[in-house]
C-alpha cells in the first residue's frame, strides 16, 4: 500500500489481494481504517472471511497489546489461533503464527 492509504472497505481489501502476487498479505495496523478494529461495524468479519474464501494468509503487524475492547482481543486471540489471520507486534511473530 501507498503510504497514507487505508483499506476501508472490502472492495479496496479485494483491490488490494488481486494485486498481491502472493497468498499472504502484510500489512500494518494502520493500513486498515478504524472501523475494522470496531467489530460492530462488520469490516472485520468481511474481510477475514474474503482471506477464507479465496484461501490467503494475512498478518496484521503492530501493538495490540493496548487493545482495551473485551470483543477484539477475544477476536484477536482467535484469530492468532487460526494461523489463517494473525495480529502480532513484527514479522518474525507473524511468520511463528501463520499455518
Amino acid at each position: 500500500m501507498d503510504k497514507g492509504e487505508r483499506v476501508s472497505c472490502v472492495a479496496e481489501f479485494l483491490d488490494l489481494m488481486a494485486n498481491c502476487p502472493s497468498d499472504t498479505i502484510i500489512l500494518r495496523k494502520d493500513d486498515i481504517a478504524e472501523e475494522f478494529y470496531d467489530l460492530k461495524t462488520g469490516l472485520a468479519g468481511e474481510i477475514l472471511q474474503k482471506v477464507s474464501n479465496y484461501r490467503r494468509r494475512l498478518a496484521v503487524l503492530g501493538d495490540f497489546d493496548s487493545v482495551k475492547s473485551r470483543a477484539l482481543r477475544d477476536f484477536i486471540r482467535e484469530s492468532n489461533g487460526t494461523g489463517k489471520v494473525v495480529f502480532t507486534a513484527d514479522l518474525e511473530a507473524a511468520v511463528a503464527l501463520l499455518k
